[in-house]
């Protein structure tokens, strides 16, 4: 068995579709099916049905599914654990949330650091439906997201939360706020349900942005109003001519520290999670 194998047969799993899964994996749709039939051969089960209703697993797809994915894991986690960390006595890779990074990571890194001064830790920024598949495959060791998606093998933990703030640069109130001129922010799934019917009527604003540094940048350029987070909200304010809209709540973004479920009861991982957890309430408590 490759593992190649397995990841064909884990795309397919979840596009139900050879067409689908031949596109996303840069395949022929031939390869896909010879790799299935390869691994089918295997096993000695008939792993999919084809028909014109489209393609579905076999009760013996469906078992072998988390199996898959714990033998995808664990040979990812081997693949990494035997390639040359120098003097280190281990390589850890860490996923963050990119709105996280920029007032938080020293902080955590320093933290992760003064835990394991014998490893190294590869810091990678992102967002959070592409650290829950690194994850599950074994591409991350950890990560601290806005929204864990839920999936049989994720393991997630609320260890604190962050606060966005509205802030103008000519309006005082919401009533005030001009569309062409707001920046309508998509931050997160919680967010936006919170801020969505509460900015209803500037829904249709030009100009939206996921990502604070974005935002900020927006608004210091062009002038206007946003949501942004609460330590943006502040430097902006006291430096750059911004001020608070009276009558705009303060919205809270819960964060996750997450891992694959075998990790959950790791000494390690269980530090890491504290340290993450202490120092977002330090911050929260300057604040």
């Amino acid at each position: 068995m490759q593992i190649e194998q397995l990841e064909t047969f884990l795309d397919l799993m979840e596009t139900k579709s050879f067409n689908r899964t031949a596109e996303r994996l840069n395949l022929t749709q031939s390869s896909v099916s010879a790799r299935i039939h390869t691994l089918e051969s295997l096993l000695g089960k008939k792993l999919f049905t084809r028909s014109r209703a489209g393609t579905q697993p076999t009760p013996a797809g469906i078992r072998l599914l988390d199996h898959a994915r714990s033998l995808r894991h664990q040979w990812n986690e081997a693949r990494r654990a035997v390639q040359s960390t120098g003097n280190f006595d281990q390589s850890l890779r860490i996923g963050i949330q990119h709105d996280l990074a920029s007032g938080h990571i020293a902080g955590w890194v320093s933290g992760f650091r003064t835990i394991l001064p014998k490893a190294a830790f590869y810091i990678d920024l992102d967002f959070s439906n592409q650290m829950s598949i690194d994850l599950l495959s074994g591409e991350l060791d950890l990560s601290i997201m806005f929204t864990p998606k839920h999936m049989p093998d994720l393991h997630h933990e609320l260890v604190g939360e962050v606060g966005y703030r509205l802030i103008s640069s000519h309006a005082c109130r919401i009533a005030d706020i001009e569309p062409q001129s707001y920046v309508f922010t998509r931050f997160s799934p919680a967010f936006e349900k919170v801020h969505n019917p509460l900015m209803a009527e500037l829904a249709e604003a030009p100009l939206s942005s996921g990502q604070n540094i974005t935002v900020c940048g927006l608004l210091s350029s062009l002038g206007g109003s946003a949501f942004v987070l609460e330590e943006s909200a502040e430097d902006m304010v006291a430096n750059q001519g911004f001020h608070y809209v009276e009558d705009a709540p303060r919205i809270p973004q819960g964060v996750y520290f997450a891992m694959h479920l075998r990790n959950r009861h790791s000494h390690v991982h269980r530090r890491m999670l504290e340290s993450v957890r202490k120092h977002l309430l330090a911050v929260r408590e300057r604040t």
